[in-house]
């Protein structure tokens, strides 16, 4: 039952960044029209265990910029009309979500466009949380990602990198946004993202904070390095302490929201 409808215009096609883009996973599309690619390895093999990677998300849930990022209002009740039904307001960058192109691009993929290819990846995290422990400002660094991959071998094509810093224990304190002096977490230093960019073929990067970028940034430098190249994020990832650093495979719920440039998402590992 929809009692709500919210329709919004749609860019004109044009030769851009974004066909581009399109065309790269095109490769991928049968005859069918179905996008299929090799199947991760958790996937092939079976996974033992789920484990979810998102946080509950609810009015109260911290956000960049301080203010709430969801309400609730609730049209219809059990007891009066026979059933429940709540009509949401939603900031698209809440909770645990995902940074499509669009968000830091002027005509990068929305969230709905997303290839399948992209959404059942690889997982690799990258394990910074004793010196985000001393340093609430700590990046993940070329350094990080080279004992990473000295420790597991070559990053895989369209993997996750995510980074674990610890932050996603702090949800409930004050502490996740920072303090009185502005923001303050962990994020992805621009040269590790730009490592990322060149020599591997990675298609997310993952943060247990609330911005890809560490909280002084001035600049958002990895936001736009990041997702104008067509690759995506997700934010406020919870639970990578129960995930190995490496063989795990990411299964992101991407929302369908038509010209949507992020959104809330169900992020799983299968271990």
């Amino acid at each position: 039952m929809c009692h709500v409808c919210v329709t919004e215009a749609v860019k004109a096609r044009m030769l851009s960044r974004r066909d581009l883009f399109r065309a790269s996973a095109a490769g991928a599309v049968v005859a069918g029209g179905t996008m299929l690619g090799a199947a991760p390895a958790a996937l092939a093999q079976g996974a033992a265990r789920v484990v979810d990677l998102t946080h509950t998300h609810s009015p109260d849930f911290p956000t960049f910029g301080g203010a709430p990022g969801l309400s609730f209002d609730q049209q219809f009740a059990f007891d009066a009309d026979g059933y429940n039904l709540n009509v949401l307001t939603l900031d698209e960058h809440t909770g645990t979500h995902i940074d499509a192109p669009l968000h830091f691009s002027a005509d990068g993929l929305s969230v709905d466009e997303l290839p399948l290819s992209q959404l059942v990846v690889p997982l690799c995290v990258i394990d910074i949380r004793a010196r985000a422990a001393a340093d609430r400002d700590a990046q993940v660094t070329p350094d990080d990602l080279a004992a990473w991959i000295a420790a597991h071998g070559p990053i895989p094509d369209n993997a996750c990198v995510a980074m674990n810093s610890g932050w996603a224990a702090r949800v409930g304190d004050a502490s996740f946004r920072g303090d009185a002096e502005g923001l303050h977490f962990p994020g992805f230093h621009i040269e590790a993202t730009r490592m990322l960019l060149e020599e591997t073929r990675a298609a997310v990067i993952a943060v247990d904070t609330l911005s890809l970028d560490h909280g002084p940034s001035p600049d958002f430098a990895t936001h736009y390095a990041w997702l104008p190249a067509g690759r995506y994020g997700i934010e406020c990832i919870a639970g990578l302490d129960d995930v190995p650093a490496a063989g795990a495979t990411l299964v992101v719920g991407a929302p369908k929201f038509r010209g949507g440039t992020g959104g809330p998402a169900r992020v799983l590992a299968l271990v």
